[in-house]
This record gives C-alpha cells, structure tokens and sequence, in this order.
C-alpha cells in the first residue's frame, strides 16, 4: 500500500445487511477523489456475517482495505479510536456503515480542509430519523453547548473530518469514555461545519436506543464540564438558605402561637426542611455517581479495547498497537 493521504474509519456492528451497498458506493467515491486513501473498517464485535464480508472485501480491495477485529462489542466511540490508533492519513473522515451520510459528501470535508480548517463537522440537513430523535436531537445540542461551550450544530452526525494532529492527540488522550467529536473540537485551532446529505438507512436498524443515546450525553456533559457538580453546589446553597428563612419564620410565628413552656416545640421540627434535603441527596449522589464512575473505568482498564486479528497491517503496527 502507498502511504496514503486520507484515512476513512468505519465501526461496524451487525451491518451485514446494509454492507454490501455500503461497499458499492463507498470505493467509487473514494477513487473519484484522486487521491491516495485507505479504508479502514473495525468490526466492533458483530455477531452476523459482517466480519466475514469485511474479509471478502478485502480479498478484493487488498490494496486500500484493512481490518480491526474486537473480541467484544465496546461501543461505537471506542471503536474509532482504535481506528484512530491505526490511521497513516494526514487527513480522516469518519463515517458510519448505514450509509445515512452518504460516502459521495466526503469530498466537502476535504474541501473546507483545503481552505484551511483542521476539523470539519458535518450538519445533517432534512433528516430522515424518527421525529423524537430530531427533537431530542436539538435539546441535547442546545444543553450541552450551554453547558460545555462547545459548540456543534450537529453532534449525531458522524460524518466528520480531522485533521492528523488532532487525531493523534485525541489518542494520547487514553480516555475510556468520552465523546470523539467534542473531544476534537477542544483540540482544534480552526473548526468549521458543513451541510451534508442525510439519508434513510440502507438496510437494518439504529444501534442506538434511546437509552444510549441518554447515555451518551451523560459521558457529553460529565466529561467536558463541572458545570453540573458547580449548579448542585449553587442548588445547596439555595436550598439552605430557603431552609433557613422557612425555619426562622416557623420559630417567629410559634413564639407567639405556642405556649412558652413548651420550648421544645417552639424550635425543634424535623419535618420542615425534609422534601427538600431527600430530594437534594437523591439528585446529588446521582450526579456525583456519573463521576465517580468515570473514575473507575478510567483507571481500571489499562487498555481501552481487545484486538483479536488486525488484516493488512505490518508488524510493526501490530506490535506498537497491541498495547491499545
């Protein structure tokens, strides 16, 4: 293989339906191009016959196709940086195997590149998912921009190009759970978006549930801002004050309603602040779980992900790789 110019990653996860015309657009738009390029696909421990397709397609593109298998499916994100580990392109799309971005739009990252952005994020316009998701969709970009200050106009969109230098800072960064396009723009000097198509899935059905895409922006926002711990610290402080006022405007009206001898009664109430103080634990530890459970996957993996069989890469690459 020459050492190529572009490097286009693709997690796959049972896409064994939906392959085949993924593979029938995806290299025409490649060699239309012009320009050296590898693909390269991580089979994120699919349980179809999608490993067996990557290797056919191999078989037929050996010069420009290579391979990452996982002995487990880890996620979407972690799957791309493995990808991102392995990459020799100076440029890297990143692109999901259902073809809703379709692979011939490629060529507008490259371009915004050629004017001299170092990581383009695609916007997805007259979107083809369900009505809940463009809703839920828009909240989310709209609390975590107001919450991390990083600003996508579209953060579903995998459709995306980065540069080398930001790529391999986003791997330096050996973090477990995090979120590759929020990540990247924290490193990014001259970031830009473009409009790209959105399409119906080729074949199959979204990966992502509503539970995971809940789970998702939990990683967002608990990764790239401490603004949730500082507003349950506001939240605290308010709440105690309130208590406070409650409290001393209960003992004002009882030491002229409640007979002096009962003293007891005049300043002990258990019940008054109680709503308040369950529910301000509840939501606390809740919260501060999210980052406590960063911390534990953080540091109880050494290593990110399993290989188990890596195709078209040389040894050296296996070796330095290993370690992932």
């Amino acid at each position: 293989m020459t050492t190529p110019t572009l490097s286009v990653v693709i997690p796959v996860y049972n896409e064994e339906a939906g392959l085949p015309a993924l593979f029938a657009r995806l290299y025409p738009a490649l060699d239309a191009l012009q320009l050296p390029y590898e693909v390269i696909f991580v089979n994120d421990g699919s349980r179809d016959r999608s490993g067996a397709l990557l290797r056919e397609q191999f078989a037929a593109r050996r010069d420009v196709t290579r391979v990452v298998f996982f002995n487990a499916n880890y996620g979407q994100h972690l799957a791309i940086l493995a990808g991102f580990e392995r990459v020799r392109g100076e440029r890297i799309v990143t692109l999901d195997a259902d073809l809703q971005n379709p692979p011939e739009e490629i060529s507008k990252l490259l371009a915004a590149m050629d004017d001299g952005a170092d990581y383009v994020g695609g916007v997805r316009r007259a979107r083809e998912d369900a009505w809940w998701r463009r809703w839920a969709s828009r909240l989310m970009n709209r609390l975590r921009e107001r919450i991390t200050r990083i600003r996508m106009t579209d953060q579903g969109c995998m459709l995306r190009a980065y540069s080398r230098d930001i790529v391999d800072a986003i791997a330096a960064a050996r973090e477990v759970s995090t979120f590759i396009p929020a990540l990247a723009y924290t490193f990014a000097n001259r970031p830009t978006e473009v409009s790209v198509l959105h399409e119906e899935r080729a074949a199959g059905e979204s990966k992502y549930s509503l539970y995971r895409l809940i789970r998702l922006n939990f990683d967002l926002i608990t990764g790239f801002s401490l603004v949730p711990l500082q507003l349950f610290s506001m939240f605290g402080m308010l709440v105690a004050a309130l208590a406070l006022i409650v409290y001393v405007i209960v003992i004002v009206y009882r030491l002229f309603h409640v007979h002096p001898d009962d003293a007891l009664q005049v300043f002990w109430d258990r019940d008054i602040l109680a709503f308040f103080l369950v529910g301000m634990m509840l939501f606390g530890l809740g919260l501060i779980g999210e980052y406590v459970g960063r911390i534990y996957h953080q540091t109880r993996y050494g290593r990110r992900v399993a290989v188990r069989r890596l195709i078209n890469f040389d040894r050296k690459t296996r070796a330095s790789r290993s370690k992932s």
